[in-house]
């Protein structure tokens, strides 16, 4: 049993019509008003292998007005100026082995973990404590590095993930 607003909505939409994104997009502006935040999934056929390492599609993109979601990020990091920068740059929680100690014990809330280059020593043997949430840091989607700053306000505008399954 579809709702009212369901029901309208798809009959604004020709099932056996292709659109392009522009035409998709005044489709979707012309859908009857809804009680909840709405979201939009997008799937493309890019003809890539994914078995083929060099044919990966992964990347972040920033979102222009964010998502609306305030982002809690936790910087590990020992002392200093880069703690310093790092709670100018808007991180909620800043620290090294009071919060790797809170960590192990199952503490994890937080949306968004950055650490330096020196702490990832130390930040590794929390993998089985963040990984599965997928809090880990990771150096390849910028998460590892010295400049706290940009790390935690790229985080703060919230980006977007992408990448082939």
């Amino acid at each position: 049993m579809s709702s009212k607003r369901y029901r309208k909505a798809l009959e604004s939409v020709d099932p056996s019509k292709r659109y392009t994104l522009d035409e998709a997009v005044d489709v979707l502006k012309k859908f009857p008003a809804t009680k909840f935040d709405q979201t939009v999934e997008i799937a493309m056929k890019l003809g890539v292998d994914p078995r083929q390492s060099d044919q990966m599609v992964r990347g972040t993109v920033p979102l222009p007005h964010g998502s609306g979601k305030n982002v809690r990020v936790l910087v590990f990091t020992q002392g200093g100026e880069s703690e310093e920068a790092a709670k100018a740059a808007g991180a909620e929680h800043v620290g090294f082995d009071e919060y790797i100690k809170k960590c192990n014990e199952g503490w994890v809330d937080f949306d968004v973990a950055i650490a330096t280059p020196e702490a990832m020593a130390e930040v590794r043997k929390l993998g089985r404590v963040l990984g599965p949430r997928g809090l880990m840091p990771n150096p390849k989607t910028g998460d590892s590095h010295r400049r706290h700053s940009q790390s935690c306000e790229g985080s703060e505008s919230r980006s977007c993930g992408i990448q082939n399954r």
